[in-house]
């Protein structure tokens, strides 16, 4: 059973434009979720098990129906996954195609006793492979990368244990896509720089705000 509270909005996002990186397409997507992924499992963030996606048909738009692909034992750089993607299309939707798709996974964080704990979707990755070029976003929903918990508490141990590792984790995307990400729109629960989760001016008591009513 999970330990850490989950945001309903993002915490934090960063999200990188890569119509330079590579041709839009389902093959150049999965390569390119493989990469992400690949640097993400190095930082135990995330360890793929399964994809996300909803159907759109051109000209029309969604057909309501969402598809999630389990991985089994194999990875996000199997040469058969195109195939597995596309079998996986409604038999009533002939020409429907994916334009983004969910990288769902575990990624392990550490409490304050310095016990590693895994948790399913630590990090939230998405690609996107619309005609107009590939995009990523990377985001997270916990207050374990700040200097605050939820409620406005300050724990900085637990901060000192797992903000770097994202901060490493960015460092290295960036390094793999060409740039630095753009940081998403602050939401009530954060928001982004380039390098993690910005801080919050503190209240006269040393205290965050308090964020748990909207959880």
């Amino acid at each position: 059973m999970s330990t850490l509270l989950r945001a309903p909005r993002e915490r934090a996002s960063w999200f990188w434009d890569l119509y330079n990186f590579d041709a839009p397409g389902l093959e150049s997507s999965l390569s390119l979720a493989a990469r992400l992924s690949e640097v993400l499992s190095h930082h135990e963030l995330l360890v793929p098990v399964r994809l996300e996606y909803v159907w759109i048909v051109e000209g029309i738009g969604s057909t309501g129906i969402t598809t999630t692909l389990d991985l089994g034992r194999g990875s996000l750089a199997d040469p058969t996954l195109p195939d597995r993607v596309r079998g996986s299309r409604p038999a009533g939707h002939s020409t429907a195609e994916i334009t983004d798709f969910n990288i769902l996974g575990a990624g392990i964080w550490i409490d304050a006793e310095g016990r590693s704990r895994k948790e399913y979707r630590l990090v939230d990755v998405s690609v996107s492979n619309a005609p107009i070029g590939l995009s990523a976003e990377l985001s997270v929903h916990h207050d374990i990368w700040g200097h605050y918990d939820f409620s406005g508490r300050p724990h900085p141990e637990i901060q000192q244990r797992n903000a770097p590792r994202l901060t490493a984790a960015l460092k290295d995307l960036s390094a793999l896509l060409g740039g630095p990400p753009e940081p998403g729109e602050r939401t009530y629960f954060g928001m982004a720089t380039t390098e993690g989760v910005a801080e919050p001016e503190p209240d006269d008591n040393g205290m965050g705000p308090d964020l748990t009513s909207w959880l």
